[in-house]
């Protein structure tokens, strides 16, 4: 076998983990922080929206009105799909993703203007009707080529229709070095195995939580470590490793979360410089951009 040839064998392999990792997540954790998402006063709509750049669901709700058919592509569970079809009643919100979609379409039972279908970013969307909005958030980064998978969504973007994506950014030297570490060490493990070192991982979060008392870092440029001040727990998590933890979840809804970070082999990281350039390469008008610590967030428009 010729180098591209084992090159291609790597990709599928790689697609083929990623897509059973995230069958795992989600047969196992149907209801998966789903209705913390619909929740008005949950910190995970919090987050959904304020990196958005809506201040609360009510604006959200008047940012959708008019619109008649929205995609969520990389559903899962339906969580946001549910969000976006509470939120625009009179619209048609489809979720699209290569998982099973049992849990995405048991969830949207009460919502009647949902719909799924399984269906590969990777390859052109076709046979679907073009979108006035999509809803890309935390897929593109699994799907092995997040440009080549942008650019198929924006294929079915309707004349004048708006885009929103979200991509883990790439972050400071020592994180990602560990984050690829336990990746490589965790990948090839079947579900419960990789989930006992991510309940390992979720304990050191939840220990070093216990602590709140903050420190103060002036720029370490070197480490990649911003200036301002971090509890031990934040200062870990954001520059040397992910160890997820948040009061409100049970521990096992943690370390879920901590296996969703360190299990799917196809996992990449990007710049904001280099989302930008995705968009001006598909002659989109940026509407929106924020960047944090974890991710990139951008919305624009043809």
């Amino acid at each position: 076998m010729n180098d591209e040839a084992m090159a291609d064998r790597q990709s599928i392999d790689n697609a083929d983990q990623t897509r059973q990792s995230f069958s795992d997540k989600w047969s196992k954790n149907p209801d998966l922080v789903f209705h913390q998402t619909l929740d008005p006063k949950s910190s995970f709509q919090a987050w959904i929206l304020e990196r958005n750049g809506w201040s609360s669901a009510d604006v959200l709700k008047r940012h959708l009105k008019g619109h008649c058919r929205i995609l969520d592509a990389g559903c899962g569970n339906g969580r946001v799909t549910a969000l976006l079809a509470s939120l625009a009643p009179s619209a048609q919100v489809v979720g699209i993703d290569q998982v099973d979609l049992t849990p995405a379409r048991e969830n949207n039972k009460p919502f009647t203007n949902t719909s799924f279908l399984n269906v590969n970013l990777r390859e052109p969307i076709i046979g679907i009707d073009s979108f006035d909005f999509i809803y890309c958030q935390e897929v593109l980064h699994h799907t092995g080529d997040a440009f080549a998978s942008f650019r198929n969504l924006v294929e079915i973007l309707a004349p004048d229709g708006e885009i929103a994506i979200y991509v883990y950014r790439r972050k400071a030297p020592a994180r990602e070095f560990m984050d690829d570490f336990v990746r490589e060490r965790i990948s090839s493990l079947p579900y419960e195995e990789a989930m006992a070192v991510c309940r390992q991982i979720t304990e050191l979060g939840r220990k070093l939580s216990e602590s709140k008392d903050e420190m103060e870092f002036d720029e370490i440029s070197a480490l990649g470590i911003e200036k301002g001040r971090y509890t031990p727990q934040r200062l870990l998590y954001n520059f040397f490793l992910k160890c997820y933890w948040n009061p409100d979840l049970s521990f096992e809804d943690n370390a879920v979360i901590n296996y969703d970070w360190y299990h799917p082999v196809q996992c990449s990281r990007h710049t904001l410089e280099e989302v930008r350039r995705w968009f001006s390469d598909m002659g989109l008008r940026v509407l929106w951009e924020n960047q944090d610590l974890y991710g990139i967030t951008m919305r624009g428009r043809r």
